[in-house]
């Protein structure tokens, strides 16, 4: 009885320790969590009410475009899709099955129903053009017609700002989004924690492939102190780091496991100044400062050289970029400071005091720079301003909040600022920086520039759009109202992962080429 009892014992031991064994493996799989340091939380999930979009609020979105794999747009959502001969008007077929993360289908009406929120109420609707109606043809086909052709349509797109969502989770004003969000990406928002995070889990309506997805839960963490965010990351309690600081590249490289992911930003920053001031008006002047500007230097001294120098008013990403449009900028504005000096001598700019700085009329040539609260951008201005020093320019420097550089600079309150923009179509110099009545920092509109910007916004051909915008650029590049500085790495650190995968283009998580270790 003796002998029964403890084989009876040793039984359920082994038992019981299978069931932990079990237990113990089941967890280890639903704590696949993600942990990521972000800098800034979104001021909104809901992409119709958001002013900018991220790795933190764009994984619930799916596009309609996407880019393949040698950067061509061609349909996501969308299956395929006919232009009429006039450019005004294109049907849309959409992929049927796919449904929202509500379980809802995604059918025309409810593509419809999105545009029409979007075009009443976001700040980005511009983004989809003047669009004259939508019409549904048909269960999953759709039909767009606008006031007038809108080739940017394609290209924005693949952004998630065209991105439907499911409207039938709103409350009778169109609001409640978050609340209950509903779209079609690859993750689902499970929890909002004002000022501290975001938790999602994978969508179980997403494609993931026949492997399923590589990890059970996200977690972004916002945490806007440099020194913490870096800590948190050395602790292990972090798994992916965005934006990491170029000072703490070298550093986090050596550390057993981590794996620094580096890939070309779209965004370019630009040294730009208010054209209607008196200032500015002399072509030799801008000129003469694109002159004394050293891309090298600053990416060096300030991005630890993690960054590509940018001549053309274009970076390589966006659509319309032109490599012999970059070589005669880089040609043209190389760092020439004999040139420089000329230019502003010519111009009446002169060092009558033997100072150092030029003057003209009596006046000496003094000037305030705008940059934001960013410590890099800061040291990148500490370096323009003994740029331009050296060709006689006095630059003062004022830090202000980026609210207060979006609010102030369309009323012409600055005079120079360093800036940034970033868009993946060459409309971007037409609707933010050249455009009739658009050009809100640089205050630069030329007739013949923006005519050609016009008409690129709306030819359909792509050969001939492309030639319209070489054509502004050109007239950009000789008259130099900005001065194009460089396009910054985007640069993550990683550990944990077997497979990580940021979009080339997009700069965003691809969430479905995501796995964690086992």
């Amino acid at each position: 009885m003796k002998k029964t009892f403890t084989l009876l014992f040793l039984t359920m031991i082994v038992f019981a320790l299978i069931l932990s064994g079990c237990g113990g493996k089941k967890a280890k799989k639903g704590n696949r969590e993600i942990i990521v340091a972000a800098i800034s939380e979104p001021d909104s999930v809901d992409v119709h009410r958001t002013s900018s979009m991220g790795d933190a609020n764009s994984a619930l979105y799916d596009p309609l475009m996407k880019y393949d794999d040698d950067g061509n747009i061609v349909g996501n959502l969308v299956k395929e899709y006919t232009v009429s001969p006039d450019g005004k008007e294109v049907t849309f077929e959409l992929k049927e099955g796919v449904e929202f993360h509500s379980r809802k289908p995604v059918n025309a009406e409810a593509v419809k129903k999105s545009f029409e929120r979007l075009m009443e109420s976001s700040p980005f609707k511009t983004n989809a053009g003047d669009i004259e109606s939508i019409e549904v043809v048909s269960e999953y086909v759709f039909k767009i017609r606008w006031v007038e052709p809108f080739a940017p349509f394609f290209t924005n797109a693949t952004s998630d700002y065209l991105s439907p969502i499911d409207v039938s989770v709103l409350d009778s004003n169109g609001e409640g989004f978050e609340k209950n969000p509903s779209a079609t990406g690859a993750l689902k928002l499970k929890e909002i924690k004002r000022g501290d995070s975001l938790v999602y889990e994978p969508s179980d309506k997403y494609d993931w492939g026949k492997d399923g997805p590589g990890f059970d839960k996200v977690t972004f963490r916002f945490i806007p102190d440099e020194e913490t965010r870096i800590l948190e990351f050395k602790k292990g309690n972090v798994d992916v780091l965005e934006s990491v600081p170029y000072q703490y590249i070298e550093e986090l490289e050596k550390q057993d496991g981590v794996t620094i992911v580096r890939v070309p930003n779209y965004v370019l920053s630009y040294l730009g100044w208010n054209n209607k001031k008196p200032l500015f008006q002399d072509v030799r002047v801008r000129q003469a400062i694109a002159m004394a500007i050293d891309r090298d230097a600053i990416i060096s001294n300030t991005f630890r050289g993690e960054a590509k120098p940018v001549f053309g008013p274009l970076p390589p990403a966006t659509f319309g970029y032109n490599e012999k449009i970059e070589e005669m900028a880089r040609s043209k504005y190389a760092k020439d400071l004999d040139k420089a000096k000329q230019l502003l001598s010519e111009a009446g700019w002169k060092d009558k005091n033997k100072d150092g700085i030029v003057m003209k009329d009596g006046k000496p040539f003094k000037v305030d720079l705008w940059v934001d609260d960013d410590p890099a951008n800061q040291r990148a201005a500490q370096i323009i301003q003994n740029q331009l020093k050296e060709i006689g320019i006095n630059l003062s420097i004022s830090v202000k909040e980026s609210a207060t550089i979006i609010d102030q600079t369309p009323k012409g309150a600055h005079e120079m600022l360093l800036w940034s923009f970033g868009w993946l179509d060459a409309d971007v110099l037409n609707f933010l920086l050249f455009g009739e009545e658009k050009s809100k920092r640089l205050h630069y509109e030329v007739k013949e520039i923006y005519d050609l910007l016009e008409k690129g916004a709306v030819e359909m051909d792509q050969e001939k759009r492309l030639k319209l915008y070489e054509d502004a650029q050109k007239l950009l590049v000789e008259q130099s109202p900005w001065v194009p500085l460089y396009v910054k790495e985007n640069i993550t650190a990683i550990r944990n992962f077997e497979e990580f995968e940021i979009h080339p283009k997009r700069n965003l998580i691809m969430w479905e080429n995501v796995k964690v270790k086992k």
